[in-house]
């Protein structure tokens, strides 16, 4: 029997699943169909800037409150707070926003990741702060208390208008 008599030997599939030497095959799936994207996507951060503006006038408020209160490291620190929440809300909404213009699968899990990074690096700064001998730790921790309660309100009141509006 000569070499080219010999029955065809089965191969043997590759380290991904490739059988070396077979043909390669058009693998093609078809795409889910993906719900259509909003025809005007703005609506998702148009409330930035109104949030924007009132955690700036609060921050203008907390900072004369603490200077007032107690001196020019008050001031700072509680401006810090607040800044600390508009800078980390302003994110989270630009992420989640980006997230469901690109593909609304990815606002769970980009969203979350968010959260816990700056949830992470909050937590980090004001155990720093607390365990410091800084004097303006009281109104560090108090601006960042006002900075949540005024975005959150102001962001539930803008919800609410706009749904009625609708």
């Amino acid at each position: 029997m000569s070499g080219s008599d010999a029955a065809p030997v089965a191969a043997t599939p590759g380290a991904f699943g490739e059988i070396p030497g077979a043909p390669e095959k058009d693998f093609d799936p078809p795409l889910p169909d993906l719900p259509p994207l909003p025809k005007d996507p703005r609506w998702k951060v148009e409330h930035l800037g109104f949030l924007t503006a009132v955690s700036f006038a609060l921050l203008l408020c907390a900072a004369s409150v603490g200077f007032l209160v107690s001196g020019p490291t008050a001031a700072f620190a509680a401006a810090a707070g607040v800044m600390i929440v508009l800078v980390s809300h302003t994110l989270t909404t630009l992420v989640v926003a980006w997230a469901d213009t690109v593909r609304p699968a990815l606002v769970m899990p980009l969203g979350m990741l968010t959260y816990v990074v700056k949830y992470s690096l909050l937590g980090i700064i004001l155990a720093v702060g607390v365990s410091s001998d800084w004097s303006g730790k009281k109104a560090l921790g108090l601006g960042v208390v006002a900075g949540v309660v005024v975005w959150t309100g102001v962001q539930a009141w803008w919800v609410t208008r706009r749904t009625l509006r609708q």
